[in-house]
């Protein structure tokens, strides 16, 4: 006291920094476990914040893996079983913690609590941030289209490639990503994916900005729905077209083109039925192809029909025959193709309509198509690099005679 009572009447500099150095050590030594709260509770906020996340991502895809079920009692095992699996704590009490409810649209909805330590809170009394999150996903029924309509099977990292410039819009096409490689996709700043679903198998993947709706990782995704499926037809020994052809209007019967192009920029007219291709088909810029009612057959993994940008392109599959519902897709019972995936890249830049089966497991694609109208497709690739492109997807809603595509499932919230 007789220190404090000086301090009040000093005299002097020297007795005025004496004062003032005591009085700062006594406001630190106040303000330590103040600011220690402050700053170690930031740190248990961010921890909470990116706890919440995770356990939104597994939520997310222990609804979507449940949907496939038909019952409420094998929804709820499905789900529990997939958490239990995907968790890092030892131990989850379930009964407490999850609560599905079975909702009138025939969707599900899921509620799971959680909890994360708080130690630097823990200083004021708060030892725990509890968190809650919830999940809606629905399946489709037998008359409605998949809920994946674009299908990514590769593996061996960076199997999406999502680069700026891409405009990928659908209300009913979900992406499904086979990868659990590091990074399983890369998404660049500039684009945009807005899909009902974007569901990866894996967990890496590196986000440099954009945006990107309905991601769930750790996905249950579906199978390949047409492996081994589809009707491969036997390739005939003799070439109904090959070489390059003249013309402003060329037309072309089915059967086996081999080695084929066309010079200036045509309009080419695929007549209904199976056309098979054989190496390279090359269309020039500015041509206009129309492919209705058509089948693309690739007989092996070298060939392709490959344009040169700036074409108009329009392609519907048969509506009836063996090869209903197929638009394109390629030899898959040689093991070689396999083997030795190769690059297919969609280049119809003028606009480009699709509506089909898009069978390509053994392609590498690149997507640079810009259109304002709807494709209906369902597309199956190895992999998959979305350039600048203006993309407007929905699934198609036929089959092929000899598939049946899996049940989808995906998303509401």
């Amino acid at each position: 006291m007789d220190k404090l009572r000086a301090c009040v009447r000093f005299r002097s500099f020297p007795e005025m920094m004496t004062c003032t150095e005591g009085n700062f050590g006594i406001i630190t030594a106040l303000l330590i476990p103040l600011l220690l709260v402050a700053a170690g509770g930031a740190v248990d906020v961010n921890r909470a914040f990116s706890e919440k996340d995770r356990l939104q991502g597994l939520l997310d895809s222990a609804m979507l893996a449940a949907a496939h079920k038909t019952t409420p009692e094998d929804r709820l095992k499905q789900a529990k079983s997939f958490l239990a699996t995907a968790s890092t704590e030892e131990a989850v009490d379930f009964e407490k913690r999850l609560q599905i409810a079975q909702n009138a649209d025939g969707s599900i909805t899921g509620n799971f609590t959680g909890s994360i330590s708080t130690p630097f809170l823990n200083l004021i009394g708060i030892s725990n941030y509890d968190i809650a999150v919830k999940s809606t996903a629905i399946a489709s029924t037998g008359t409605e289209s998949s809920g994946a309509c674009i299908y990514v099977l590769g593996s061996k990292g960076q199997d999406v490639l999502i680069n700026s410039g891409a405009n990928v819009y659908s209300k009913e096409c979900g992406v499904h990503v086979h990868s659990t490689a590091n990074p399983a996709f890369i998404m660049n700043a500039g684009a945009k994916i807005d899909t009902p679903e974007f569901c990866v198998k894996g967990t890496k993947y590196i986000k440099n900005g954009g945006t990107l709706t309905n991601l769930a990782t750790n996905c249950a995704v579906d199978p390949d729905p047409y492996a081994g499926k589809l009707p491969e037809p036997t390739v005939p020994s003799i070439c109904t077209t090959s070489g390059w052809k003249d013309g402003q209007s060329i037309t072309l019967k089915p059967g086996l083109h081999c080695e084929t192009g066309f010079n200036g920029s045509p309009t080419i007219t695929f007549e209904p039925g199976l056309h098979i291709i054989k190496g390279r088909m090359i269309i020039n810029s500015n041509a206009t192809v129309k492919a209705e009612g058509v089948t693309f057959y690739f007989a092996d993994v070298n060939s392709e029909i490959r344009i040169n940008g700036g074409v108009k392109f329009t392609g519907t599959a048969p509506t009836s025959g063996t090869y209903k519902g197929i638009l394109m897709f390629e030899n898959t019972s040689n093991a070689a193709n396999a083997a030795n995936k190769q690059q297919y890249i969609f280049n119809g830049s003028l606009g480009e309509v699709l509506q089909g089966i898009i069978y390509l497991p053994n392609r590498d694609v690149t997507y640079n198509s810009t259109t304002n109208q709807v494709s209906e497709i369902s597309l199956v690739v190895n992999t998959i690099i979305m350039n600048s492109a203006n993309w407007l997807v929905e699934p198609y809603t036929g089959n092929s005679g000899n598939s049946s595509a899996a049940t989808g499932v995906r998303l509401l919230n």
